[in-house]
């Protein structure tokens, strides 16, 4: 499980970091502005775009491991845990394009003036997903840093700097740790008697 990302996987994935923060810094405040049909076509353009990219970059990215890199066992629960992150922020990343498509559409269809139309679920819709996503990069992007602070080689596998030597030797790192793994294998042991019964 040791092996590392290929260039096409860390380049896929360092390159779509700009993207998602450029959706995000020029995201349309007021739906207003939409009148702008300007605006409308290249809010039409991008979020196809992002789409596309966040689709074929899920195809390609499944066939790595989660824990790609790993030089240390890790946990089948932690294992889980993390697919469940990393499943849930591609649907949010998808999610994000496809309901700024729709709720495009529907302002160009006149869907705008109306009470508590479906313009206004898709609104909702397209602001949990951006929330949403928000929280799972920064569990991600934590999860990356512990990672590397524990020194299990998954790190290194993805980004090309402050590479890890191996398995940290601070006491701390190792005694917090250990408390995850007690918690992965009382979980692990639950829905295992769960299972039994």
């Amino acid at each position: 499980m040791s092996e590392a990302h290929t260039p096409l996987a860390k380049l896929i994935h360092w390159t779509f970091i700009p993207l998602y923060v450029y959706g995000i810094v020029k995201q349309v405040n007021d739906i207003s502005e939409l009148e702008d049909s300007g605006l409308l076509i290249l809010e039409v353009i991008f979020a196809t775009v992002f789409l596309l990219i966040v689709i074929l970059r899920f195809t390609y990215m499944r066939r790595f491991k989660t824990f790609q890199g790993a030089k240390e066992h890790v946990h089948i629960v932690h294992y889980y845990f993390a697919r469940i992150v990393h499943r849930a922020m591609y649907a949010c990343l998808i999610l994000l394009p496809l309901t700024g498509l729709i709720i495009a559409g529907l302002y160009n269809q006149g869907y705008v003036n109306e009470e508590q139309t479906i313009l206004d679920l898709v609104l909702e819709l397209h602001g949990a997903a951006a929330d949403l996503s928000y929280v799972l990069i920064a569990l991600h992007i934590s999860a990356a840093i512990y990672s590397r602070i524990k020194g299990e080689g998954v790190w290194s596998s993805m980004v090309p700097i402050l590479k890890e030597s191996g398995p940290t030797d601070n006491e701390i790192v190792k005694k917090i740790a250990g408390f995850e793994n007690r918690i992965y294998e009382k979980i692990s042991n639950l829905t295992r008697s769960k299972d039994s019964d």
